[in-house]
């Protein structure tokens, strides 16, 4: 076993992985690579739009022949169950592969090992753990709505250096420059669902696209959390609601005439139980959307009142925070409302991933410290 040589080619199934990201709900976008023994790659594969085929098939349909006593190169664990497809791992060993080296474990109960064990039953020899951490990157969503039963939430923030997303006049357009605003579409491309509250939708009247140049195809679900059904039926959010699929979380309790013509409109009605406070609940929220309708990544685009409910339900996993070089000061909108803390023992915490120049502006992105 070539320890480096497996890192390289691993790298290269990820990466295929990554550029089926936010398209393969609700399957995970997985990657795989075959190579001869040489290290030669044969052929390269990906979970298509809509989770099928699978990676693995695609690679083995373009390998054809030369994948017997190849090796593949998979970013998640072959499936082992029948569902819409049958088996990956039967696929591998039906293709005469040789050797399976693995990134990481699915944690769906369906597959959890079970494919391993049987690529090994048939004397297939399996490599697990390479490039572990970049595969589970990939899909930190579809591990959060297996293992947590909700999908994971990343918070887009686009503020001043002090935080704030609007002055106090509400002028918001444009904090950041064009190359963030680049960067905030392909985080849309590649989420499952956007989800806003409906003082944004109101405010801003958004399209919430992917208007990147070909990847209009791309555009996630798009969620309102809007308890009182305050949207205005010619929001471009409802108008255009039967051709991009367009959602609306609110009480049980709405009024009959109203739900039914946000249904009219192609607009889905999501009844989301109370909490205590007598608000929606946003747990029981996250937990339909990711147990119903299998999403595993929404990302949240505020506003400050949404973002700071779900941040104080600990819902918040990811923070995707742009900062532009200017300053707009203490009468400025900030990016959360109050969270209600009395000490710093009991803030929420992050851990900074990364951090990147992104045109004039600065990504920052953290996950939540456990």
């Amino acid at each position: 076993m070539n320890l480096a040589l497996d890192e390289r080619l691993m790298d290269m199934a990820v990466a295929q992985a990554r550029r089926s990201a936010g398209t393969t709900m609700p399957n995970p976008a997985v990657g795989c690579i075959i190579a001869d023994r040489s290290g030669q790659v044969i052929a390269r594969g990906r979970t298509q739009a809509g989770g099928r085929p699978h990676a693995e098939i695609m690679a083995i349909e373009a390998a054809g022949a030369r994948a017997k006593g190849a090796t593949a190169y998979v970013s998640l664990e072959p499936c082992a169950h029948h569902g819409k497809t049958p088996p990956c791992a039967d696929a591998l060993i039906a293709a005469g592969i040789a050797r399976v080296v693995s990134a990481i474990e699915d944690p769906d109960p369906r597959v959890k090992g079970g494919g391993h064990a049987r690529l090994r039953a048939a004397g297939i020899a399996v490599s697990v753990g390479v490039r572990e951490r970049d595969a589970f990157e990939v899909n930190a969503g579809f591990f959060s709505r297996i293992m947590k039963g909700r999908p994971l939430l990343t918070l887009k923030i686009a503020s001043s250096l002090d935080g704030m997303i609007a002055t106090h006049a509400g002028e918001s357009q444009w904090i950041t420059g064009e190359g963030a605003r680049a960067a905030g579409h392909l985080l849309r491309a590649r989420a499952d669902a956007i989800l806003i509250g409906s003082g944004t939708a109101i405010a801003d009247n958004p399209d919430l696209t992917c208007r990147l140049p070909g990847m209009e195809g791309h555009s996630p679900i798009r969620i309102i959390a809007d308890g009182r059904l305050r949207l205005p039926l010619t929001s471009k959010l409802v108008r255009t609601a039967k051709t991009v699929p367009t959602m609306v979380l609110t009480r049980g309790d709405g009024a009959e005439a109203r739900l039914e013509a946000y249904v009219e409109s192609g607009v889905e009605i999501v009844k989301v139980p109370l909490a205590p406070s007598g608000l929606m609940d946003m747990a029981a929220a996250m937990a339909i959307l990711g147990q119903d309708y299998l999403f595993s990544h929404v990302l949240v685009e505020g506003g400050a009142r949404l973002s700071s409910t779900l941040m104080q339900a600990g819902l918040i996993d990811r923070i995707a925070w742009f900062r532009a070089a200017r300053l707009i000061g203490g009468d400025g909108r900030p990016s959360l409302a109050s969270l209600g803390t009395r000490s710093l023992a009991n803030t929420p915490r992050f851990r900074l991933i990364t951090s990147r120049q992104v045109g004039e502006d600065v990504l920052e992105t953290f996950e939540a410290a456990s």
